[in-house]
Order: C-alpha cells, then sequence, then structure tokens
C-alpha cells in the first residue's frame, strides 16, 4: 500500500473496549474522594491520560490532595475489572487482515495490563512481540508526549512520515501529531460523547470512524490522496 509503511494502534478504546471500565472505576473513586465526576465527563475530559497524570491534574484544579494509596487503589481495582469485564472491538481482525502494512500497538498503559488485555480477548497473536508501552521508557514519557510514537516507529524502522494512527483520544491524538504521523480517529468504543469526533478532528486528526470494518478503506483512501497531493 503506497503512501503508509506502518500504521500503529492505541490500545485501550481502539482494540478493547477498556475506557469505559476504567471510567467507571476512576469516577467512583473520584466522587469517594470528594471531587464529584460521571463516568461520561470522566471519558471525555480524561481518555486516554494515565491515572497518574490524572490525579495531578485534578490537584492542579481542586486543590484536592491526593495520596499514593489512591493511586494503588485504582490499579488494582482496574485490573480486575478489565480481566473479568474486558471485550475485543468488534472488525479489529477484519481491518488489521486487510491492511497489509507492518503493524504495532503503542500505549500508555503498562506492559502487564496490555499482555492481559489483549491475551482475554484473542488479539495478542495478531500484533506480538511488536507491542510497546510508554511505561516501559521511562517517567513522563506517555501520551501526550509524542516518546511512545516515535519510540514504536524506531522499532518498526519505519520513518514518522509513513505512519498512519488510530486513536480514540485527543490526547493521543496530540501526541501523534507532534510525532509528525498522520491520524484517524476511532469513536466506536463505549466510552464516545457525541462530541466525540468532532473533539479528534480539532485535535487534529484526517478523520474518524466508528465502525473497525471501516479502517482498511479510509487507510487507503489517505494514502491515496497523499499520492494525489
Amino acid at each position: 500500500m503506497d503512501g503508509f509503511d506502518l500504521i500503529i494502534f492505541d490500545c485501550d478504546g481502539v482494540l478493547v473496549d477498556s475506557e469505559i471500565i476504567a471510567a467507571e472505576v476512576e469516577s467512583a473513586l473520584l466522587t469517594e474522594a470528594g471531587y464529584p465526576i460521571g463516568v461520561e465527563e470522566m471519558g471525555e475530559r480524561f481518555a486516554g491520560m494515565t491515572w497518574r497524570n490524572i490525579l495531578l491534574q485534578i490537584e492542579r484544579e481542586a486543590s484536592i490532595p491526593f495520596s499514593a494509596s489512591l493511586l494503588e487503589k485504582s490499579e488494582h481495582m482496574l485490573d480486575l475489572r478489565l480481566a473479568q469485564d474486558v471485550q475485543a472491538i468488534p472488525g479489529v481482525e477484519f481491518a488489521v487482515s486487510r491492511l497489509p502494512i507492518k503493524r504495532c500497538i503503542c500505549s500508555n498503559s503498562s506492559t502487564k495490563r496490555l499482555d492481559m488485555m489483549l491475551t482475554k480477548v484473542g488479539l495478542k497473536p495478531l500484533f506480538a512481540p511488536n507491542i510497546f508501552s510508554a511505561k516501559d521508557l521511562g517517567p513522563d514519557r506517555a501520551k501526550p508526549k509524542p516518546d511512545i510514537f516515535l519510540h514504536g516507529a524506531s522499532q518498526m524502522g519505519v520513518s514518522p512520515d509513513k505512519v498512519v494512527v488510530v486513536e480514540d483520544s485527543v490526547h493521543g491524538v496530540h501526541a501523534a501529531r507532534a510525532a509528525g504521523m498522520r491520524v484517524i480517529g476511532f469513536t466506536g468504543a463505549s466510552h464516545s460523547y457525541p462530541a466525540h469526533a468532532d473533539k479528534l478532528t480539532d485535535a487534529g486528526a484526517e478523520t474518524a470512524i466508528s465502525r473497525m470494518n471501516d479502517l482498511p478503506g479510509v487507510v487507503a483512501a489517505l494514502a491515496a490522496w497523499d499520492n494525489v497531493l
């Protein structure tokens, strides 16, 4: 396929329907800690961010100090929920089978959590061993910084300008654009909200899709448009 040599997938909210589970766990914990917030607002404002960065942002906004125990409690509760409830996004296997270019995953989630989720839903064989976590790069390297996308492209031996990224979060789109990559927004997970597609395109995604089955055609269209230009 001319135009792109690599497609990078975010994981949470793109390959697995996990963002809604995270929003449920985290909104409950924040409300209990004195920062009332609903599941929809949680997803809209913080999807794609690490729990640590969410807590730091709320501390700055509301001057509510959060203990390290809250950080650990969320990670434990979320792992339990994900292990029990996480499901694959419909159409991933179809889409991947029709994309004749290199592929990998670049995520803010830990390697351990990525392995657990992808194994549970049966998608790990489609991507292993090319599954990269920002946590493995060191502290403060998560999206919206571009580091994990640049790392993934480097590991795959592809220049950033030959990469297209599939992202469901504004923070992820910002990270991919900062890495010099083109972006397709995805709004087909359960945490999606009415203005989701508009927010992704406003952040820099060239288009947004709500069905993974549409991905191969959109990638081909973007590649063809690039060739025309």
